[in-house]
């Protein structure tokens, strides 16, 4: 699957966010940090408990995309999400190549992230389908992943779960012989 390189790393921020284990307390600011080329410079990464609780609705309403079964249910959940952004898009070349960013640069980082997440997540989801997000159809995992093969046939997040299932159902055949 071909699509645009600023969206298609959007929508990889999304699926990130999806998957980010939120036990810790400060997950958010930990996230943020690790993705802080994502935001304008001098924003500030700290959250307040109320940010951190509408970063974690986000991530909860990316996982609620990709379960969705019916295009009707990914609309839903898509323009729940998109009702969370603010976009105000301009055009930049601050890294050598023109491109869109989807956000308002003096934007607070929850507003940078949730924008951007929204609006990458919905460029694949109407450019290339609904069916193109997806949960990870290993037994122990529940990863988001974006399908970006050539005929959409992706069931696992990773080549280490599909090994793993794939050993797993070859051992599951060894002993019922």
């Amino acid at each position: 699957m071909d699509y645009d390189t600023y969206g298609s790393t959007a929508v990889e921020l999304a699926i990130e966010l999806a998957n980010t284990e939120r036990s810790d307390p400060e997950w958010a600011r930990a996230f943020l940090a690790s993705h802080d080329e994502w935001f304008t410079p001098g924003t500030s990464l700290e959250l307040s408990p109320g940010e951190t609780s509408r970063a974690a609705a986000t991530a909860d309403l990316v996982r609620a995309v990709a379960l969705a079964e019916s295009q009707a249910d990914v609309l839903d959940r898509l323009n729940e999400l998109l009702a969370l952004a603010r976009p105000r898009p301009y055009a930049t070349d601050h890294d050598g190549e023109l491109h869109l960013h989807y956000a308002r640069p003096d934007a607070p980082a929850l507003e940078q992230l949730t924008t951007t997440v929204a609006m990458g997540l919905s460029q694949v989801v109407v450019q290339h389908g609904w069916q193109r997000l997806g949960v990870c159809a290993a037994e122990s995992c529940d990863d988001v992943y974006v399908d970006t093969s050539r005929n959409a046939s992706r069931r696992y997040c990773s080549n280490t779960c599909a090994s793993r299932s794939t050993v797993a159902a070859y051992r599951a055949r060894q002993k019922t012989e």
